[in-house]
């Protein structure tokens, strides 16, 4: 994949992040033959549901379009490092690659915390930092509006 794919795929996350609305503001689209197939936002407040964040609806959506929960082939671009339960959902889907915005030193499970492709049979390929500024700038701005 080359870099300005990678970078117009994460603008598509960064858009979805935009629509979070209350909720903390993580964007994710999930690729597949150079298509997104899939695009959500973080949604647990909105279905007051523990489970949706931005890449587990993504999952389900990739695998309800391509009738598999197997998604090799394809790849993840969200703009947060997902944390251990979303990691171990990417991983078990067999995702190809995960590309990500914003590092999580607090819940990151992809290299930031913990690195749960390390006890995976599943070697995702992992990829951080794209759009780094821009996607921290999100996350930045959500919680100073919300400290108001």
């Amino acid at each position: 994949m080359t870099m300005s794919g990678s970078l117009e795929y994460m603008k598509a996350a960064i858009d979805e992040a935009r629509l979070s609305g209350v909720d903390i503001p993580v964007g994710c689209v999930i690729v597949h033959n150079n298509e997104i197939i899939a695009r959500c936002a973080n949604k647990r407040e909105k279905k007051n549901d523990v489970s949706a964040h931005a890449e587990i609806l993504a999952l389900r959506q990739a695998s309800d379009i391509l009738g598999n929960w197997r998604l090799a082939g394809c790849k993840m671009f969200v703009t947060l490092e997902p944390c251990p339960m979303c990691a171990w959902a990417v991983l078990n889907s067999r995702l190809e690659e995960v590309y990500f915005g914003s590092y999580d030193l607090k819940y990151g499970a992809l290299g930031s915390k913990i690195n749960l492709v390390n006890i995976s049979n599943f070697k995702t390929k992992v990829f951080g930092g794209i759009m780094e500024d821009e996607c921290n700038k999100i996350l930045k701005d959500y919680f100073l509006e919300l400290r108001k």
